[in-house]
């Protein structure tokens, strides 16, 4: 067992280095997100690291407890138009497992630009988003009971799922506005309008 856990520990060891060098000496994040979306390098397979539903990322099994290695991972992120997700760096691409969504967003602010409601993100890897045109809100029913879950356009083909607590303040912030003629419960966020479900569906689940 005690060797399984150092080989884990050494490989993980390499795959932080490479991807340290791929981001830059300040992880990516000084100098501005790596332009994942522009290489193109050979796939090398698939690596046993998976992110769960609530955001922790696991290797080989064994959650990654370093936050800074959970952060310099998540600028190397990619999702291709094969619906696979990658760590991407000029050299290779290796595949790796998700759950739900590649983050979590865990934290809102609500505040006022020319007289609009703005909504600001926080991920759980430290992204800073507001949501609007470039970054929509879309909303889903997932599950046996009909569980509403919020995603957070991050970036490229990247999402964040809202956490419950946020969800709830979300959608506290909710109004109905008329859409094609129907009534629909939506979030406004700058001047974009994102619907979250029919007021009739709305009020059938509340029920």
């Amino acid at each position: 067992m005690a060797s399984e856990e150092i080989r884990a520990t050494s490989d993980a060891a390499s795959l932080a280095a490479l991807i340290s060098r791929a981001a830059g000496d300040n992880g990516g994040r000084k100098k501005g997100l790596p332009p994942v979306e522009r290489w193109n390098p050979p796939f090398c397979g698939d690596i046993d690291m998976e992110i769960r539903a609530d955001g922790t990322w696991f290797y080989m099994g064994t959650p990654i407890g370093r936050a800074p290695l959970v952060r310099l991972f998540s600028t190397v992120l990619r999702k291709d138009a094969d619906e696979k997700t990658y760590l991407v760096t000029p050299a290779e691409r290796v595949g790796i497992r998700v759950v739900d969504a590649h983050f979590v967003a865990v934290e809102m602010s609500v505040t006022e630009r020319d007289g609009k409601r703005l909504l600001t993100f926080r991920t759980n890897v430290g992204d800073v988003v507001e949501a609007g045109r470039e970054h929509p809100i879309r909303f889903v029913i997932s599950g046996d009971n009909d569980e509403l879950k919020p995603y957070l356009h991050v970036r490229g083909r990247l999402e964040a799922l809202v956490t419950r607590a946020v969800m709830y303040d979300l959608v506290e912030l909710g109004e109905t506005v008329v859409i094609a003629g129907r009534e629909i419960f939506c979030v406004r966020s700058g001047t974009s309008v994102f619907p979250v479900m029919p007021v009739a569906e709305l009020d059938a689940l509340t029920r």
